[in-house]
């Protein structure tokens, strides 16, 4: 239980990374403020971490809308006390090449994870600068080092990493911790919907994937969730400005 007594804002909590980081927080003892874009998926994590003895609160919240976040975080602290870790997780897909790119598919993405996270981070981090602690976890992607037909993915996931080196140079004199979580090949319905996009089984485009893999195997969301938990934790107290790629090693 090494975060009793902490609490933590998941943003994209309702599936996925976000669900099994939400759930990996609450079993060692932190309240979880759960947000998704509906309420639906949202309250199913939050049932989920109260019916296994933890404390959760369920939220709606679109991440690109400034009034919307920061009434998440005050919820947050009026209902749960505090605001300890940040965890940005919240994310969508919208693939295609740069001749077939449209705008509103390059807005929703950039907004969904770039101003999404820099609008957490800036109503998270008033209250973290208050009390003189907290951590910060940004969800990007190994796609931030460039991926065909992500452009707009890419670019939104590398500025996250670019937002972690400058907030933790920022925010390291109020004893706040910033990085990033790069995943590979993660199991959830964002790579099942990217195999349907370019029309391939799920079961085998996770075979194809796992020959590129050192571990021969795809990820999945508890993967992340570890590492999260790890960056949310003492020990990694020092460790800021970083990103951790999770991808069961570097490709051949």
């Amino acid at each position: 239980m090494r975060f009793d007594g902490k609490v933590a804002l998941v943003t994209g909590g309702g599936r996925g990374i976000g669900a099994a980081t939400a759930k990996r927080l609450a079993s060692e003892g932190a309240g979880v403020a759960v947000t998704d874009l509906d309420a639906e998926p949202a309250d199913e994590t939050a049932a989920a971490i109260e019916a296994a003895g933890g404390k959760a609160l369920a939220l709606a919240c679109d991440v690109a809308d400034r009034a919307q976040v920061e009434g998440a975080v005050e919820r947050t602290v009026s209902e749960l006390g505090r605001l300890d870790f940040l965890v940005t997780c919240a994310g969508v897909i919208r693939d295609n090449l740069i001749h077939k790119l449209s705008d509103d598919d390059w807005s929703l993405v950039i907004d969904t994870h770039l101003r999404g996270t820099y609008l957490c981070a800036q109503a998270a981090q008033k209250q973290m600068v208050e009390q003189r602690s907290g951590r910060m976890v940004f969800m990007s992607s190994i796609s931030a080092f460039g991926n065909r037909g992500q452009l707009n993915y890419s670019a939104a996931k590398a500025g996250i990493v670019a937002m972690a080196r400058t907030l933790a140079i920022e925010l390291g004199r109020f004893n706040v911790t910033a990085n990033a979580v790069a995943p590979g090949f993660i199991e959830t319905r964002m790579t099942e919907a990217t195999a349907a996009r370019i029309g391939i089984d799920f079961e085998e485009f996770k075979a194809l994937a796992s020959k590129e893999i050192p571990l021969g195997r795809v990820g999945t969301p508890d993967d992340v969730a570890g590492v999260v938990a790890f960056l949310c934790s003492e020990d990694a107290s020092y460790v800021s400005g970083q990103t951790i790629v999770v991808a069961g090693g570097p490709k051949g």
